[in-house]
């Protein structure tokens, strides 16, 4: 039930493994948050928000690998830091083995102090040894940070700037344990894991259903609207308007439309609240950088990705609870205006063109004290199973995090069916 990334990753691991699979989506395409649509009923695809993965996201990279689609993801290994005014920091891999890849781009950068570089050494040194405590679950990552003593812009210009994007919520409101994990992850276990992917093409391209195999039956426009609990087992769903029945269930939907099909499943569904991401799409007349993508320093927007030559940009605002309330078309006015700042062409260039996309319930909000209420896998009832970026994936609210939940779903279905297997790509590290 879900065709999203979770969806995906479980029918296409049980569907190749010899299981027969039907699988229920809503809408009349895959992808669920991580999808594109036609821009104003015209061809133009554009993505509801750009979606980047790092080369540690192996689970992804494994199910891009079976829907044969890995080879339209171009990979970056440079992270530009922008300034309003235009000066650009550039950090890349060096010649030092892990974990001192970055130390000589991190020394150049010139949107840091020297005071702001050393506490940050100091913190990302302390990451590999502090990162298995007790309590990074109950503390947020604002926590950690003045407790290792970070200035206020090694803090504003570096941690937010990353994290923020990364797990999609305010560092007083986001989990240490979180944190840690992109930057251990993604920043300091392999020279080559902050890699950065982009897709080539618009997201919903990379979803092809028929590549999921001959056991996997896609039933598009099929909203589940019930499912039948007898005893300690489901008996049948509703679904397309119709009952359907089999051997074992699995949801991969969010938490939001699961609890009102299963208000009894022993979920504390009231410890899940949502965070948003708006994206803003602008069309101009001219090119007005030939950046291929940024981060954003000092202002609303926090990244900026070249479309198309320039004329077509995308920009992403992560916890944008600011912008949930705002009207079109002042968020659009605001991003015109900052954007601005960074690249002085866009005052001579005519808009043609925006779309303001805001995905309320983009994620969970990863808060600290969440982590163990996060459902595992396998549920009280036998044949019932969960997958979803909410469920524990062992990752945040991430389209990894996704994979990996349907991957561990999909081996609770093998393992009550007597045949275990396993899906799950073990991290980097």
């Amino acid at each position: 039930m879900g065709g999203g990334l979770a969806g995906l990753a479980a029918a296409s691991a049980l569907g190749g493994s010899g299981f027969d699979v039907d699988l229920y989506e809503a809408r009349a395409f895959l992808g669920g948050r991580a999808t594109s649509w036609p821009v104003g009923g015209e061809a133009e695809m554009v993505d509801n928000c750009q979606h980047v993965l790092l080369r540690c996201c192996v689970n992804l990279l494994d199910l891009y690998r079976r829907l044969g689609v890995e080879n339209k993801i171009r990979f970056h290994r440079e992270f530009r830091f922008i300034e309003p005014g235009g000066r650009t920091s550039v950090m890349k891999r060096g010649i030092l083995p892990a974990p001192a890849h970055f130390a000589g781009s991190f020394l150049t950068l010139k949107y840091l102090g020297l005071r702001d570089k050393i506490a940050i050494a100091r913190a990302m040194n302390a990451i590999p040894r502090e990162r298995r405590r007790a309590d990074l679950d109950r503390i947020s990552m604002l926590d950690w940070l003045h407790e290792k003593k970070q200035t206020p812009q090694a803090i504003e210009r570096y941690w937010r700037q990353v994290l923020v994007s990364a797990i999609n919520e305010e560092l007083d409101s986001m989990a240490a344990a979180h944190g840690f994990q992109v930057f251990w992850l993604g920043m300091i276990a392999r020279a080559d894991s902050y890699e950065m992917g982009l897709p080539e093409v618009p997201l919903r391209e990379l979803y092809d259903a028929s590549a999921l195999g001959p056991r996997v039956q896609l039933h598009p426009r099929a909203a589940v609207t019930g499912i039948e609990v007898e005893g300690n087992r489901v008996v049948s769903i509703q679904a397309g308007g119709e009952r359907r029945h089999a051997d074992y269930y699995l949801s991969a939907l969010s938490f939001e439309k699961l609890r009102p099909l299963m208000p009894s499943l022993p979920v504390e569904w009231e410890a899940f609240g949502h965070s948003p991401i708006t994206g803003i799409h602008l069309w101009f007349d001219r090119p007005i950088t030939d950046v291929p993508h940024a981060t954003l320093l000092d202002r609303t927007i926090q990244w900026f990705f070249n479309k198309s030559e320039g004329r077509y940009v995308q920009l992403v605002v992560s916890a944008s609870r600011s912008l949930t309330e705002m009207p079109r078309n002042e968020i659009i006015a605001l991003a015109l205006r900052e954007l601005a700042e960074f690249f002085p062409a866009v005052a001579g260039a005519r808009l043609e063109k925006a779309q303001v996309i805001k995905e309320v319930r983009a994620t969970f909000s990863a808060q600290p004290g969440l982590e163990q209420r996060r459902p595992v896998s396998a549920t009280h009832l036998g044949n019932f199973f969960l997958a979803g970026d909410w469920t524990r994936s062992g990752w945040p609210a991430t389209m990894e995090g996704a994979v990996r939940s349907g991957y561990l779903a999909a081996e609770a279905v093998a393992k009550a069916y007597g045949t275990p297997r396993t899906f799950l790509l073990p991290d980097v590290a």
